[in-house]
């Protein structure tokens, strides 16, 4: 198979294109050059949003495109437009932020979607331009050679938004951690590596539409997921589970100060872990087990000096360790921390 990845040299990108030289794949890469490819890959120099930043892929023809886009979806709408024709079919990787807020528990891909996006728009927010993109590959690509694959939480290694980073990096530094429970509460994400093949997947096997790309629900909860956190790193860590009520009374901020939690029972907690991802599971996907993925990522950020790379549009995540000390504190006294 010859496949082009646009992007490809972090997170989602980097993992498509190892996966792929996995394969035996012929590889070209077209992104800004500001990282060194993977051995064995052909590289392309651009800027896709500059004048004539497209310019290298004026040549060559492949199987398969994936484009990993998240910003202005114009920016899909001319890399596809150009490579109509010369791509027998465009994997976009899109989101399940599409659907119109708040999707209900068990939502699948025929949910509704947000209004107003457009395929020539600038950037604007996360769910539209991600909308858009998809509109930019339907338009040039159409219905039958377009996947549009609709992930919901990505982790794993190379993480660049820093969700299970910041969970591995607190729990290793041991003592009392505030763990937001119920412990049991359910979770939906997809391991970076196999949602990298599933894609290829969906290239060899001709899918296309759209699919909700993360694990079945079940497949892990909190508990489970820091439990991981501790056995990978070996720290002397005591997992201090606390009721939503008393970490939102304390101002935490779900998802962001607290990365991957949000309070069951919530919108919040329908639109990101209890998604219908049967679509997906019939057509190949595979989920490892969450303590390989906390394993995994945990041996690569050891590897790079602890401090994972942080995307500059995207804010920081976790807690300021004086907040949780006071609502630790707090649980010791037997009441709730005033905000």
């Amino acid at each position: 198979m010859r496949l082009l990845v646009l992007g490809g040299s972090h997170f989602a990108g980097r993992a498509v294109v190892e996966a792929a030289l996995g394969r035996g794949w012929d590889v070209t890469v077209f992104n800004r050059g500001r990282e060194a490819p993977a051995p064995g890959v052909r590289s392309l120099t651009g800027d896709r949003t500059a004048p004539g930043g497209l310019d290298a892929l004026a040549g060559g023809e492949w199987d398969a495109v994936v484009d990993t886009w998240s910003a202005a979806p114009r920016a899909v709408r001319d890399a596809a437009r150009l490579l109509r024709g010369r791509a027998g079919r465009y994997v976009y990787l899109s989101s399940c932020s599409v659907y119109e807020w708040a999707p209900p528990a068990g939502y699948t891909e025929d949910a509704a979607l947000v209004r107003g996006a457009a395929a020539d728009a600038g950037q604007t927010d996360y769910a539209h331009d991600k909308r858009g993109g998809e509109l930019a590959v339907l338009e040039a690509f159409g219905a039958d050679a377009s996947v549009l694959a609709r992930s919901g939480l990505i982790l794993g290694p190379y993480e660049n938004i820093g969700r299970l980073p910041w969970w591995l990096n607190r729990i290793a530094r041991g003592g009392p951690v505030l763990a937001p429970g119920p412990r049991e509460l359910p979770i939906q994400f997809v391991d970076v590596r196999d949602l990298a093949e599933w894609q290829l997947d969906a290239v060899e096997q001709g899918l296309s539409g759209p699919y909700n790309l993360m694990s079945p629900r079940g497949h892990a909860t909190m508990g489970a997921l820091l439990d991981a956190c501790a056995e990978a790193t070996g720290a002397a860590a005591e997992l201090r589970w606390t009721d939503p009520d008393t970490v939102l009374g304390a101002g935490i901020e779900p998802w962001v100060q607290l990365p991957v939690w949000v309070p069951p029972d919530s919108d919040l907690h329908e639109a990101l872990h209890c998604g219908d991802v049967s679509r997906a599971v019939a057509a190949g996907l595979r989920c490892r087990p969450v303590a390989e993925t906390v394993a995994d990522t945990w041996s690569w950020l050891r590897a790079i000096g602890g401090t994972a790379p942080q995307r500059p549009d995207r804010p920081a995540v976790g807690l300021d360790p004086a907040v949780e000390a006071k609502v630790l504190a707090s649980l010791d006294r037997g009441k709730a921390p005033r905000r």
